[in-house]
């Protein structure tokens, strides 16, 4: 039986306490012994009270220690961990694997979705990004990853960074680009609902499509008539540039083909 533990109690916490307590619930051989949390209130709805901690002292022996905290905490929380040569990973698509601190072996753990607390989701479609210092040390990451996981991949630090930075573009701008749509929908008394079907078309054609191909709309054709009136009607300075900005790369990018 393969021992972790979690430390942090934010959403990706929350959601890898979920998918392992469900796992374990099958008879998987993978046991979540323990949780770190400052606030032991924030995940007792979770799991059993007898194994949330809220001093690093307090943590058993387990065979993996995930930390599940924000980017800016994990060096810090790496280095208040009371022990050595144990196995520490952290869940983040940002952080080298060398802020971690000496004293333990070292891994990267990380689930690229993006997390929402109360919201479900179904971690065996989740890709599960996984980096370690020698091949055992992979070899149990892999085990843990696929007890929850249908998608594991093995990914260095620079594929990492560069999957981070491309899914801010699909995940974080895209929404904000909806909220741009919203505010625009707002502003003329149109329901933004209108606008959801279109959404889940596009989401859907890239995954039969490449981006390239599935690209639509006047800046693909060139309609610079249409442009020009979009750009006219956009009163908002900030709307106004963004659609400048991503017009142009569109045409750039039909350039390059």
């Amino acid at each position: 039986m393969l021992k972790v533990t979690i430390i942090g109690s934010g959403n990706v916490s929350q959601h890898l306490i979920a998918a392992l307590q469900k796992n374990q619930n099958t008879g998987n051989e993978i046991e979540l012994v323990q949780v770190y949390s400052r606030k032991r209130e924030s995940i007792t709805a979770l799991l059993d009270s007898s194994k949330i901690v809220t001093d690093f002292n307090d943590l058993v022996e387990a065979d993996l220690y995930i930390i599940a905290v924000s980017d800016d905490a994990i060096a810090s929380v790496s280095d208040q961990l009371p022990f050595k040569n144990r196995l520490v990973v952290h869940t983040s698509g940002s952080v080298a694997l060398d802020s971690l601190n000496n004293n333990n072996r070292k891994g990267v753990f990380y689930p690229l979705q993006t997390f929402t607390k109360n919201k479900e989701v179904n971690f065996k479609n989740i890709p599960i990004c996984l980096e370690s210092e020698n091949s055992t040390d992979f070899r149990l990451l892999e085990k843990v990853a696929k007890s929850i996981s249908d998608k594991v991949f093995a990914i260095n630090s620079q594929q990492r960074k560069a999957l981070h930075v491309a899914a801010v573009f699909v995940n974080n701008f895209t929404n904000h680009l909806y909220h741009l749509g919203n505010e625009i929908c707002k502003d003329h008394q149109v329901p933004f609902d209108i606008l959801k079907p279109l959404i889940q078309e596009t989401a859907q054609k890239i995954t039969t499509l490449s981006p390239e191909d599935a690209q639509t709309g006047p800046a693909k054709r060139n309609d610079q008539q249409t442009i020009e009136a979009h750009q006219l009607f956009l009163t908002n300075s900030n709307q106004s540039n963004i659609y400048k900005i991503l017009t142009q790369s569109i045409q750039d990018n039909g350039k390059k083909l």
